[in-house]
C-alpha cells in the first residue's frame, strides 16, 4: 500500500508530491499523458507541431500521437487550452506567478472589499496564504520578468492610465508592474545575441528572448532539465519529486507512472464514514488496468477531471456542487497595431501586467505568429464590419467588436506579428452555479462517460460583464496611449485557460466540496490540489501562484492529519529547484 497516490501531473500535483517525498512518504504521481524525458528530441519549434489540439504535442490527449486527443462535449461557442502530459498546461503556460489578490480571502476589510465576490471567499485569511506564496516563489523560484522593447511599449501606455507603478507582490490597489514569473532571468550570453553557439549552457543561462515560451521551454541548449529557463513542473517540482531522496535527509524519490489515465477513485465505509482507498488506471497504450490502494488520494488532475473522475467513480455529491461554481477570468483581447517593430514575439509571453482589485488584471501577451493568428480570429462577435452575433460593442477602438478576415488581417500581419501589442483582459469572475461540469449523454470514451464543459457567456452575473467590460476599455486606452495607429476588440468567446473552481473549497458545505483544508466534505483521506480547488477567480488574478501554495499547504496538512508530522512552511528554509543537488542526481537517473 502506498502513502498517497496523487492523480495528475500538472501545476498542483507535482508540488504536492516532491513536498511529500521529501518528507518520506512513498508517492504515485499518475499522469494520463507522456512524460517529454528529452524534450529537444522529442518536441519542435514548430507551432501546429506542438499547439495543433487535435495533434498536437501538447494537446490533452494520449501521448500516443496517431490516437485521437480526448474529446470534451462543449455546448457553445468555446474553447479548452489544456494539455495532458508531465508538467500538464504548465509546459505551455508563460510562467506567470502573481500573487492572488487579497480582497478575494476572507475577512478582508480593504476599502473595495464589496467589489468582490463577497460570497465565495477563501475559507481562511490572505495573511495564512502569505507564507506558501513565499514558499513556492523561492522554490521555483519566482522573479520579476525579463524586460524589452514591447514591455517599454506597455509602460508608456500604462503611465497615461494614470496609475501608479506598483513595487510590491501584494497588490490592493490599481496599478502597473512588471509580472513575477517563473522563468529564470537571463545570464551569460542569453538575452545579447541570437547565434546559436553562444546560446548553449553553461554559455548561456536562463531565459534566451526566444520567444517560445508556448511551445514548451527547452532553452538554453545542454542545459540539465531543472535548469532550463520556464519553471513549468516538468522542469521544476517533478525533477524535485524524483530526486526527493538526495536533497531531503528524510526524503524518498516518488514513483512517476506516465500514460495512466485514472478511473476510478475506490472508497469504502468505515466507522459510519466514506473513506478513499485507492485508484484504478488504465495504460492508454496497452488498454491494462491496474489498482493501486493508498492511505490518501489526491486529484490534481483539473477543472473538468476532476469532476468527471469524481462522478464516474460514483462518489458522494448531496449538495450538487462537485463541477460547479467553473471561472476562468472571462477573457477578452484587445490588438494595438504599431508602425514599427515593438519586439512582440520576442522575450518572455508575458513580463507586464495592470492591476484592478475588485475588477481583475490586464496583461500583454507576445506570441509567434501562430498564436497571435489564434488571437485575431476567435470571437464570439462574428466578423467585423459584415456580422456581429448581436453584439456589436462600440468602445475606445476602432469600429465594431469582432475577428479580422480580408484587408485588416492582411495589415495587421503586412510586415510580421511583431508589429502588434496584445491585451489580454482577465476578470475577477464570480463563481455562478450554471458554469459547470457535468458527465455528457454523448457516448463514453474507453476511460467512461466524457465531461460536459458549460460556460454560459450571455448569462454572466452583472459584476462580472461590468468588471470585463471596465477592463477591456482600460486595455484600449492603453494602447492608444502607448502609440497604437489601429485598436481592435476582438471580443473572445470563452476561452478555458485559466479554468477554476470546479471542486472549490469554501467556509459553507451548502456550497463547496472541500472544507478549508482541500479535504473532501464527504469522503475522508481523499483531497484535491490544483486549480479545481480555488474558492473564487483569486480576484482576477493567473491562478498558478495560488494554486501551487495552495497545494503546498494542502501537502503539509496531509502530513499533519495522517501521518502524524509537523507543519514546515516557515520552520525551514525551502530547497530552491534550480539546486546543484537535484542536478546530480539527475544525471544519474535511467
Amino acid at each position: 500500500m502506498r502513502d498517497v497516490i496523487i492523480i495528475g501531473a500538472g501545476a498542483g500535483g507535482p508540488v504536492v508530491a516532491a513536498e511529500l517525498a521529501g518528507r518520506g512518504l512513498d508517492v504515485l504521481l499518475l499522469e494520463a499523458g507522456a512524460h517529454a524525458t528529452d524534450p529537444r528530441a522529442q518536441w519542435s519549434p514548430y507551432e501546429n507541431d506542438a499547439n495543433n489540439p487535435l495533434t498536437g504535442y501538447l494537446r490533452f490527449g494520449p501521448s500516443d500521437r496517431s490516437r485521437p486527443a480526448w474529446y470534451r462535449e462543449l455546448p457553445q461557442n468555446s474553447f479548452v487550452w489544456a494539455s495532458s502530459g508531465v508538467g500538464g498546461t504548465t509546459q505551455h503556460y508563460f510562467g506567470n506567478c502573481i500573487r492572488p489578490y487579497p480582497g478575494a480571502f476572507a475577512g478582508y476589510g480593504g476599502p473595495d472589499r464589496t467589489a468582490y465576490d463577497h460570497a465565495h471567499p477563501f475559507p481562511f485569511a490572505y495573511s495564512e496564504l502569505v507564507p506558501y506564496l513565499e514558499w513556492i516563489e523561492e522554490t521555483l523560484p519566482v522573479q520579476t520578468a525579463a524586460m524589452g522593447t514591447k514591455e517599454t511599449v506597455f509602460f508608456t501606455g500604462a503611465e497615461k492610465l494614470g496609475i501608479p507603478l506598483q513595487t510590491r507582490k501584494d497588490v490592493t490597489g490599481d496599478a502597473y508592474r512588471p509580472q513575477e514569473n517563473a522563468i529564470l532571468q537571463p545570464g551569460g550570453n542569453a538575452g545579447l545575441t541570437t547565434d546559436s553557439a553562444l546560446l548553449r549552457h553553461p554559455l548561456a543561462t536562463g531565459c534566451t528572448m526566444c520567444g517560445h515560451c508556448a511551445q514548451g521551454c527547452v532553452q538554453p541548449v545542454s542545459a540539465p532539465r531543472n535548469l532550463v529557463a520556464k519553471r513549468s513542473t516538468d522542469n521544476s517540482y517533478v525533477p524535485m519529486a524524483l530526486t526527493a531522496d538526495t536533497w531531503s535527509p528524510d526524503g524518498r524519490a516518488i514513483t512517476l507512472e506516465p500514460d495512466a489515465f485514472a478511473t476510478r477513485v475506490h472508497v469504502e465505509r468505515r466507522g459510519g464514514e466514506t473513506v478513499a482507498t485507492g485508484v484504478t488506471w488504465r495504460r492508454t497504450l496497452t488498454g491494462e488496468h491496474h489498482r493501486e490502494d493508498a492511505r490518501v488520494v489526491v486529484l490534481a488532475g483539473g477543472c473538468i477531471e476532476n469532476p468527471r473522475l469524481w462522478l464516474n467513480s460514483a462518489l458522494p455529491n448531496p449538495n450538487g456542487w462537485v463541477g460547479r461554481g467553473f471561472t476562468d477570468h472571462d477573457f477578452d483581447a484587445i490588438i494595438g497595431l504599431f508602425d514599427d517593430d515593438i519586439g512582440a514575439t520576442k522575450g518572455p509571453g508575458s513580463a507586464a501586467r495592470c492591476d484592478f482589485p475588485g475588477r481583475g488584471g490586464l496583461e500583454h501577451i507576445g506570441q509567434p505568429p501562430g498564436l497571435q493568428a489564434f488571437a485575431l480570429t476567435f470571437s464570439d462577435s462574428g466578423v467585423r464590419g459584415h456580422y456581429d452575433n448581436g453584439r456589436g460593442t462600440l468602445g475606445p477602438w476602432d469600429g465594431p467588436a469582432g475577428r479580422l478576415i480580408g484587408p485588416e488581417l492582411k495589415d495587421a500581419f503586412g510586415n510580421g506579428a511583431n508589429r502588434m501589442l496584445t491585451l489580454i483582459v482577465n476578470t475577477d469572475d464570480d463563481v455562478e452555479p450554471q458554469n459547470r461540469v457535468t458527465l455528457s449523454a454523448f457516448p463514453a470514451d474507453e476511460h467512461g462517460p466524457v465531461p460536459r464543459v458549460r460556460v454560459a457567456r450571455r448569462n454572466r452575473s452583472r459584476r462580472t460583464h461590468e468588471n470585463r467590460e471596465h477592463i477591456v476599455r482600460r486595455a484600449a486606452e492603453l494602447a492608444r496611449g502607448a502609440g497604437a495607429r489601429r485598436v481592435y476588440r476582438i471580443d473572445w468567446p470563452p476561452i478555458l485557460l485559466h479554468a477554476q473552481s470546479s471542486m472549490r473549497m469554501g467556509h459553507s458545505a451548502d456550497d463547496s466540496v472541500l472544507d478549508a483544508d482541500g479535504e473532501a466534505r464527504w469522503v475522508r483521506r481523499l483531497f484535491v490540489a490544483d486549480n479545481s480547488a480555488l474558492p473564487n477567480s483569486a480576484g482576477g488574478a493567473n491562478p498558478t501562484a495560488a494554486s501551487q501554495a495552495l497545494a503546498t499547504r494542502t501537502a503539509e496538512k496531509i502530513f499533519q492529519r495522517y501521518f502524524g508530522g509537523d507543519p514546515w512552511v516557515g520552520r525551514e528554509a525551502p530547497v530552491v529547484s534550480t539546486d546543484p543537488r537535484i542536478t546530480h542526481a539527475l544525471e544519474s537517473l535511467p
